[in-house]
This record gives C-alpha cells, sequence and structure tokens, in this order.
C-alpha cells in the first residue's frame, strides 16, 4: 500500500514536471480575469496578466520562445495565476481602457486581491522577463501618491515626483491629468521652462488644456525650445490621437460619442488645424471599422477619395482597403474598393501619378503597385 502512494506520489511529481517544462500554463482561452482573480485568492499566488493583440510581432515572439520555456515555466508557475487575454476581443477592449493600454505587449502583476503592483512593455529574452517579473512584483505602484493626489496635493515637486512614478508603470492617462495640474495657469509662459516644456511634450495628452490650444495657435514660443519638427509631431499626434478616446468598445460593439467628436472637430477648426478633414475623415473610418459597419466604413472613404483638397496615398489606400477585403462581402462595397484601387494603379502605371516613395523620413523598398494587384485580384475572388 505504503509502495503504491509512493508511485502515485512520484507520477503526479513528474506530471507536475512536465507540466513546468511545457513553460508558462495559462488559464484556458475565454478565462476572464474576474476568475484569474477568484483563482489567485484561493491559492494566494500572484496574477501575471499578459496583454496582447493578435496582430503584435512581439507579441507572438514572446508567446512561441519565451513562455514555452521550462526555467519560466518553473519560475512562474508555482507563484502565479497567468492569464492572456487578446486586448481586441471579448473583456479585452474594456481591460485595455481600464488599465490604460498604449502598447503591446503589456504585463501586469496584481497582487491576489486583483490590485495592480507593476506591469511593464515589450518583448525580452526568457532572463530579462523573469528579471521583469521579479521586479514588478514588489509592489511598485503608485496608489500612496493617488491618494495623496486626489487629496488636492498639488505641491510642484510632489507631482513631477508622481509623474515620474506613473510614467514608469505606462499609466498615460494618469500622466495626462498630473500633466495638466503642473500647466494650469501657465499656459502662455510654460515654453520659457525647460521642465515644463518637456511635461508638455511627454505627458500631456488632452486638446482643450488650455496649454495646448495655445500652442496650436501660437506654436513658436515653444520652438524656440525644443524645435519645430518636434512640436509639429506632438501637435499633430494629439490631433490624430484623441478621437480614438471617444470610441468605447465592449462586448464586440463599438460606439463613439458624436457630440465630443463634433465639439473636437470645431476645436480643430478654431485652431486652424491644416490637416483637420483628413483627421476627420480617418477617425470617422476608423470608427466604421471598429463598429463594422462596411456600408459607413465605404461612404467614408469614398467622401475622402472624392476631396479634391485631400489626397490618400498609396500606403494609406491599402490599409483601408485590406478590412473590407477581410471582413466584409457586399459585393457592392467590394467593388466600390476595388474601382478606387484600379484607378490609382492606372494613374501610376501612366505616370499621371508619382509612386509613393516616403513615408516621413522612412523610405519605401518600392512601389506598391504589385500590393494593390493583390489586393484587387482579392476583392475579384
Amino acid at each position: 500500500m505504503k509502495t503504491r502512494n509512493i508511485l502515485t506520489a512520484l507520477l503526479l511529481l513528474s506530471l507536475s514536471m512536465t507540466a513546468f517544462a511545457q513553460g508558462i500554463t495559462f488559464l484556458p482561452e475565454g478565462a476572464t480575469f474576474q476568475q484569474a482573480v477568484e483563482q489567485a485568492k484561493i491559492s494566494k499566488k500572484k496574477i501575471f496578466l499578459d496583454c496582447y493583440a493578435s496582430w503584435c510581432g512581439p507579441c507572438k515572439q514572446m508567446a512561441r520562445n519565451v513562455f514555452t520555456q521550462q526555467s519560466v515555466g518553473d519560475f512562474m508557475n508555482p507563484s502565479f495565476v497567468c492569464i492572456k487575454i487578446d486586448m481586441e476581443k471579448g473583456e479585452g477592449p474594456a481591460l485595455q481602457q481600464k488599465l490604460d493600454l498604449t502598447a503591446y505587449p503589456t504585463f501586469v502583476i496584481f497582487n491576489s486581491e486583483g490590485k495592480e503592483i507593476g506591469r511593464w512593455v515589450g518583448g525580452s529574452n526568457a532572463e530579462t522577463f523573469i528579471q521583469k517579473v521579479k521586479d514588478n512584483s514588489k509592489d511598485a505602484g503608485t496608489e500612496s501618491m493617488d491618494k495623496r493626489f486626489a487629496d488636492g496635493d498639488r505641491d510642484p515637486q510632489f507631482l513631477l515626483e508622481y509623474l515620474n512614478a506613473l510614467g514608469a508603470t505606462y499609466k498615460q492617462s494618469q500622466c495626462n491629468v498630473v500633466a495638466e495640474a503642473l500647466l494650469d495657469g501657465k499656459a502662455e509662459t510654460f515654453a520659457s521652462d525647460a521642465t515644463l516644456s518637456n511635461v508638455f511634450m511627454k505627458h500631456l495628452q488632452n486638446p482643450y488644456h488650455p496649454s495646448f490650444i495655445y500652442t496650436a495657435k501660437n506654436p513658436q514660443a515653444l520652438t524656440t525650445t525644443v524645435g519645430n519638427a518636434a512640436v509639429n509631431a506632438k501637435l499633430q499626434s494629439i490631433w490624430n490621437n484623441y478621437p480614438r478616446t471617444l470610441i468605447e468598445e465592449e462586448n464586440g460593439t463599438a460606439n463613439m460619442d458624436m457630440e465630443k467628436f463634433q465639439a473636437f472637430v470645431q476645436l480643430m477648426e478654431e485652431c486652424n488645424v491644416p490637416q483637420r478633414e483628413q483627421i476627420r475623415l480617418t477617425a470617422l473610418i476608423n470608427y466604421a471599422e471598429k463598429k463594422r459597419d462596411w456600408n459607413l466604413y465605404v461612404t467614408h472613404l469614398q467622401e475622402y477619395w472624392n476631396n479634391k483638397d485631400l489626397d490618400i496615398n498609396d500606403l494609406d489606400l491599402c490599409k483601408f482597403s485590406t478590412p473590407v477585403i477581410k471582413d466584409c462581402q457586399d459585393k457592392k462595397l467590394r467593388n466600390d474598393i476595388k474601382t478606387m484601387l484600379q484607378k490609382r494603379l492606372k494613374d501610376l502605371r501612366s505616370g499621371k501619378r508619382e509612386p509613393l516613395r516616403k513615408i516621413g523620413n522612412m523610405t519605401l523598398a518600392g512601389s506598391l503597385d504589385q500590393a494593390m494587384e493583390k489586393l484587387i485580384e482579392e476583392l475579384e475572388k
């Protein structure tokens, strides 16, 4: 009897070691974060959350080359309930907004109660990954600073320390809030202060803050401090990114606050943003894609295409065409996209239009006419 018990114990140990040898043991696909919390409470383990996206190359590299290693599994499995969630599916979009995620992969450590204690961004090798887990499992959170700020502490030195702590944990939404507090009342003077200029350039995201509106209308003060190219890039980044914050995704649906969006369009007009019509239409196209409303998607794309004051470059035309090819089966809409691609291809081949050679500072290896040909082939299937 004792021998049988010993053999059983050895068998269980062997199975356990085999599981560890396979790397990290994640909860089954489809498991929710709340289920991870419930399991962590029972097991008294911390929680490791892999926030990934299906298109993310480093995410795939981590899943394929790091999470599968025995050393990683041996380290993680005894101490963590591990879960991976696609941030674009299921509960992912809601978690993405709640956790203020802006890049993938993002890895987040929680205690057994589901309270965040650390996070980091980006792929690595196994050794670096294990060290990152160790470093971010020591409760380097900002809870005490969060409370001081919520209680009204606005001492500039504290705000700068708080901002640095938030930046280290990639909490960009709260970084913006603290940046606004530092810049309040200094819209016309902050550019002469190197520290505040850095706060503006690195952390401010709100186009409605007085410091942003003043800079959008009077960029020369800040360009003297940080340079024209940097200021233009900062302004463009905020104009382009703000509409995304107006879209809420949950349970596979998407909704945009159109009242706020129209107010944003008016703000761009007030600030005389040169690319405002392009930004408006791009935002509406992106929203229609998230809603999976392909009629609306093609309608906005055609409005962009037919606007004589705008120009869809070759790369954007290919990018805008791809979601329709992939997810829309409506023959008329697919034909509308094909017509645009054929017209662009004809203009390129005839010399009526110069092929796109550069995007910003990036030089393209070749023209996109072959890519357009393949897209057309897909649309004809």
